[in-house]
């Protein structure tokens, strides 16, 4: 490979990144081609990896370069999701037709993790990191909360982070992401006892017990939204008792349940809420909730307005300030320091011939540019 054309040309390093495939958790050839792109820019770059399975192992890296100004941190993701069948091309074969980008990846997220390797290459000034897990799109239990981990074993504590999720909906730079809604899942199981229909006092059905707490659970309205969130939201994702047979009544029946909830709920408060309206229903009943991020926002302010400046200075729009959308890495890094979210259009990402057009992936490069040279002479 090589390097030295990759560095300032985003759309080279792009390729190069869709090129190894990477469907989460990721390890190895991607890491191996981000690594070769980082270090001749000077920076220090350290990979590891972590967990086992079912979650693991997930490859990580953490890439730090000295400079002046605040410490200013990139975070990003190299895992994909699954592509499936069905590509005009294939998946991790990268390919430019009519002005587009086309592979799995480009858009969420090698493209803006290359955008941005490239906005280093031009601002070598700025105190940088880059904070790229393998395992975004996955449970994320080996990947961000690892890499807060090593940074905190190591004293690195960026002052800012931006994410490169592709935050932009209809055009480059319309919008970028100050928070995010919480993300809740409620495992329900209900036993009962099987039997055969026509002698139902032998047996004990727990569907209607199932159905009536659905029910209850079902008619919450838990708040309007506010401010800066949209309302939050309890939606049914699966109904199982698998019963093949026409003349026995089933002896377990269960549910999932999933919650995206704003600030005004906490992801524990909303299990114990759960739990308490199945068990009225069925005290025997086994419900299991697990949070997987905490709604988050970091308020309007002076790094919302730096991003906002570079985009309104390159691109000649304001950007809107928003939370909507699903959960992203960010959630863990907002511990950290002040996060906002920014990147490419999200139209086709995590579709079937997902594409970043090429001019995009360019003016991305500079508008990364632009917010390095802003933060490190802040």
């Amino acid at each position: 490979m090589d390097v030295d054309s990759l560095l300032p040309e985003p759309v080279s390093l792009t390729k190069a990144l869709i090129a190894a495939e990477s469907v989460t958790p990721a390890r190895g050839a991607v890491f191996d081609v981000l690594e070769a792109a980082l270090r001749p820019l000077g920076f220090a770059v350290e990979r590891f990896v972590e967990g086992e399975a079912p979650d693991g192992p997930v490859e990580n890296l953490l890439a730090t370069r000295d400079g002046s100004g605040p410490h200013f941190a990139f975070a990003g993701h190299l895992d994909v999701v699954p592509p499936g069948p069905g590509w005009t091309s294939g998946a991790f074969a990268p390919e430019v037709r009519g002005g587009l980008l086309y592979g799995r990846g480009a858009v969420d997220m090698k493209g803006a993790i290359a955008a941005f390797v490239a906005a280093a290459a031009r601002v070598p000034q700025g105190r940088l990191s880059l904070i790229i897990t393998g395992d975004e799109e996955g449970p994320a239990t080996f990947g961000t909360p690892a890499l807060i981990e090593r940074m905190a074993e190591r004293g690195i504590r960026p002052d800012l982070c931006l994410v490169g999720e592709p935050t932009s909906a209809q055009r480059l730079g319309d919008t970028i992401k100050i928070g995010r809604r919480g993300s809740v899942v409620v495992w329900i199981e209900i036993p009962g006892r099987q039997g055969h229909v026509a002698y139902p006092h032998l047996a004990d059905n727990p569907i209607p017990r199932l159905v009536r707490a659905l029910a209850e659970i079902d008619a919450i309205r838990l708040d309007e939204g506010n401010a800066w969130f949209q309302a939050s939201n309890i939606e049914v994702t699966d109904l199982t008792v698998g019963n093949p047979a026409t003349n026995v009544i089933p002896g377990l029946a269960s549910a999932r349940l999933s919650i995206r909830f704003n600030d005004m709920h906490s992801g524990q408060d909303l299990i114990a809420r759960m739990q308490a309206i199945v068990e009225r229903h069925a005290p025997e009943a086994r419900v299991v909730g697990r949070v997987f991020g905490e709604a988050f926002l970091t308020p309007p302010g002076a790094f919302s307005t730096l991003v906002s400046g570079a985009i309104e200075a390159r691109l000649g729009i304001t950007p809107e300030l928003s939370t909507s959308g699903g959960t992203s890495d960010a959630r863990f890094l907002v511990r950290l320091c002040p996060v906002v979210e920014f990147g490419l259009i999200n139209a086709t990402m995590h579709k079937l011939d997902e594409a970043v057009a090429v001019e995009d992936l360019v003016a991305l490069a500079d508008l990364y540019a632009e917010v390095i040279r802003r933060v490190s002479s802040s």
